[in-house]
């Protein structure tokens, strides 16, 4: 497959996954949720575990670090991993190493038993996610969730609040106990802060929503040495000695594969740059970006690369910002659409793998 058609696969595909968000904001598919129960159950019994332990990782690639709190998260009960997935950019904005399929393989491969297709992360803000992913885990019944963190002053603070059962308050440079009203400190560690987030948004959401939900974290101690940056650079250049020790055998396994039968450099996903710009020169763009935003842009069309447009785009509050847009200005589905998909959500339980299919199926 030479590369044009595979670009116009990618495109097909990226092009399908927004149809499906825009079908997501308006339709409820009750079925898939009473079809996944069933699979739990028989999962469930052959495991011989009762609880359920959820967590959401983009697995980009899945490496040691994501393997260990994998193994431990699988001590509590059967292991579902939700992977962020439709268009297939990440929560930076940009696009994953490989789709969701490839890499929820290497989830199951590495022990997880199923691996549900989570929100779209790259044209969401934090928060918008963050309210996705906890109705999922509560629609998913997750009674664990397992969290990787960076030793630091404050998430010691925020973990001992976690587990006495009480709620975390983010605000700029001010992190709070919801209970206490305790300041724990001034900020956290991106890593960290996703722990912070879920906290908050699980109250959050418990007030809105009357949703109940009370499940346990477990925090486990990020391993040291691994860089997702460093493994992602080693795949590009196919040197994967380089980064073995911080990769487990299978997602190795996985990769080699992949170079070897000619595919993986063809698998690698990319931007569609001639999108964005048409979009953001041809298109109503206030329909998919914030107001000051489509303002300034619309000040200094046209645009005839990439770089003109980052370079145009002010800064957000997060490093992501502009990735972000940049992907939203892709994927053209308009803010509205995207409060009512948010609002609906989850719509569907949409499953992309699961350990021992076969088995289950029988």
């Amino acid at each position: 497959m030479v590369i044009g058609e595979i670009m116009d696969l990618n495109l097909k595909n990226f092009l399908e996954d927004r149809e499906e968000i825009i079908k997501d904001s308006k339709r409820k598919d009750e079925l898939s949720f009473k079809k996944f129960k069933k699979i739990v159950e028989k999962i469930k019994e052959k495991e011989n575990k009762d609880k359920i332990v959820c967590d959401f990782t983009e697995y980009n690639p899945l490496h040691r670090g994501h393997k260990y709190a994998l193994s431990v998260g699988k001590k509590y009960g059967i292991f579902i991993s939700v992977l962020p997935g439709p268009l297939e950019r990440s929560g930076r904005g940009v696009p994953y190493l490989l789709n969701r399929y490839i890499r929820a393989e290497m989830a199951t491969k590495a022990g997880a038993d199923i691996v549900v297709e989570g929100p779209p992360m790259g044209i969401m803000g934090s928060g918008q996610y963050m309210r996705c992913l906890i109705k999922m885990f509560y629609h998913l019944g997750a009674e664990i969730i397992p969290r990787g963190y960076i030793p630091e002053e404050t998430i010691k603070r925020v973990i001992s609040c976690i587990n006495k059962g009480y709620h975390i308050k983010v605000k700029p440079y001010k992190i709070i106990c919801v209970e206490t009203g305790e300041v724990l400190g001034e900020k956290l560690n991106i890593d960290n802060y996703v722990i912070a987030s879920m906290s908050q948004m699980i109250y959050k959401l418990n007030k809105e929503e009357d949703l109940n939900f009370h499940p346990k974290f477990v925090f486990i101690k990020r391993l040291e040495g691994i860089s997702g940056t460093k493994i992602r650079e080693a795949i590009f250049k196919n040197k994967f000695d380089d980064v073995k020790d911080m990769l487990p055998s299978t997602t190795l396994e996985i990769l080699k594969e992949l170079s070897n039968s000619g595919k993986l450099n063809s698998l690698i996903l990319k931007r569609f740059e001639d999108r964005i710009l048409k979009t953001v020169n041809e298109y109503d763009i206030y329909k998919y970006v914030p107001n000051n935003v489509a303002e300034i842009l619309e000040k200094n069309k046209p645009y005839n690369n990439i770089d003109k447009i980052k370079n145009t785009l002010p800064n957000g509050f997060s490093k992501h910002f502009k990735e972000r847009i940049l992907s939203k200005l892709e994927a053209r589905i308009p803010n509205e659409t995207i409060s009512k998909y948010i609002n609906n959500y989850p719509s569907k339980i949409r499953i992309l793998a699961i350990k021992d299919n076969d088995e289950i199926k029988e």
